[in-house]
């Protein structure tokens, strides 16, 4: 799926306006799509001459420069307007991994070192709390400027960062009370912060 995410972008990119990849790469990094479509930036170029040998997207112009590579700009062709519906369906349709790399270790986290657990704990929440303000950030300089669909997104990324800080939070405040391993009945849903 992760190669389809980079092309789906490259197409919507491609129906705003004809671009070269540079141009491409800079949009994807400037509104964390690579971070959304859970894909590798470097395999842009790779993609863009994959969906130029099916027909899905043509040259139309190349800007030659002293001193610097050739830009090829492509712009979207009929062909690659259906294949970027087939895509964007299809991404709509995908069902959401609820994967996260703490969800084991937290089975056996009570076995765990409890300072180095407290510590790396620390560690991921300073990191969501830059997330939830960078994603923040990037909602509050993007309104009126963005369609509202990608509006969406970035409050859909804030949400899921804020929920994440919050739930790490309460996941060591229990480290530091020692209490990962108790058995107790405990309403954590509805205990007090």
């Amino acid at each position: 799926m992760k190669a389809l995410a980079i092309r789906l972008c490259i197409l919507g990119l491609l129906l705003e306006e004809d671009q070269h990849p540079y141009e491409m790469l800079i949009r994807i990094r400037d509104r964390f799509l690579d971070q959304h479509g859970n894909f590798k930036i470097g395999s842009l170029y790779y993609a863009v001459d994959q969906l130029a040998k099916s027909g899905d997207i043509e040259a139309v112009e190349t800007i030659y420069g002293e001193g610097r590579p050739d830009k090829t700009v492509y712009r979207i062709t009929d062909k690659g307007r259906e294949y970027f519906q087939k895509l964007l369906i299809e991404r709509f349709q995908e069902e959401v991994s609820a994967y996260h790399p703490l969800h084991v270790a937290l089975a056996f986290a009570r076995h765990g070192d409890r300072e180095k657990l407290i510590a790396m704990l620390q560690d991921r929440i300073r990191n969501a709390e830059h997330e939830v303000n960078l994603s923040y950030q990037v909602y509050e300089e993007h309104r009126g400027i963005v369609p509202r669909s990608v509006l969406h997104l970035m409050v859909g990324r804030y949400e899921h960062a804020r929920t994440e800080l919050n739930w790490l939070r309460r996941l060591l405040k229990d480290a530091e009370a020692g209490q990962l391993g108790n058995r107790e009945p405990v309403d954590l849903l509805n205990e007090e912060e």
